[in-house]
């Protein structure tokens, strides 16, 4: 299903032997553009569904993503996206809820869109508190890709390096994904989604960096 999918230059990658694709709800927090803030659109939520690519280079392999759909709630912004990355975003009404225990922690988080007026979410409810993301688990591979491909319309493909530190992690004590898999997502991936996830978890985020892409070479 993934393989025409996957940028020239680069190969699936795969952890303990299996290919993953991932639902990930997030929020861009004072956003920026080439260093310069897009006026009312600095806070937004994505929501997006990618899978995980690997380039080899001379320095060793480069592990990255690549993005199926993007949800945002704005048309400028998914315009932007597409002009700079050729990136295949879409604009919806969306929102988020996030929810806290005591003492602050994060005990559940909410995001919600709407497409052709049916409601649909990606949710999580947390356990426990926030760790560090251990070596070798399936939170490492989700989380520590650091770079970014995607397939341009001459069939060539842009590569960008997104710089962020280690993250911590909550794991789910449950998690839903409720929404048209097929109408959004394609006929094709639909029995993917729409199975018990392999893993669910929140990771707290932090300040990231996406670099300019450029077309690798051969």
């Amino acid at each position: 299903m993934l393989r025409p999918l996957v940028p020239t230059g680069t190969e699936l990658d795969q952890w303990n032997g299996k290919t993953f694709v991932s639902m990930v709800g997030f929020q861009f927090l004072k956003a920026k553009l080439l260093g310069i803030a897009i006026p009312f659109h600095s806070n937004f939520e994505e929501v997006n569904l990618r899978f995980y690519v690997r380039r080899k280079t001379n320095e060793g392999w480069r592990r990255g993503v690549v993005f199926i759909k993007e949800l945002v709630p704005s048309r400028a912004i998914a315009w932007t996206a597409r002009f700079f990355y050729n990136e295949n975003y879409v604009a919806l009404p969306m929102g988020h809820e996030v929810e806290h225990g005591d003492e602050g922690t994060i005990r559940r988080v909410t995001y919600k869109w709407n497409f052709k007026g049916r409601k649909s979410l990606l949710a999580l409810s947390t356990e426990g508190s926030a760790s560090v993301v251990q070596e070798g688990s399936n939170e490492e591979f989700i989380t520590e890709h650091y770079w970014g491909y995607a397939r341009q319309r001459d069939g060539g493909t842009v590569e960008y390096q997104v710089e962020h530190p280690r993250w911590m992690v909550w794991t789910a004590r449950s998690s839903v994904f409720d929404c048209d898999v097929e109408d959004i997502y394609g006929k094709g991936l639909a029995p993917f989604l729409q199975k018990s996830p392999a893993s669910a978890f929140l990771a707290d985020g932090s300040a990231v960096t996406v670099f300019k892409g450029t077309r690798p070479s051969p």
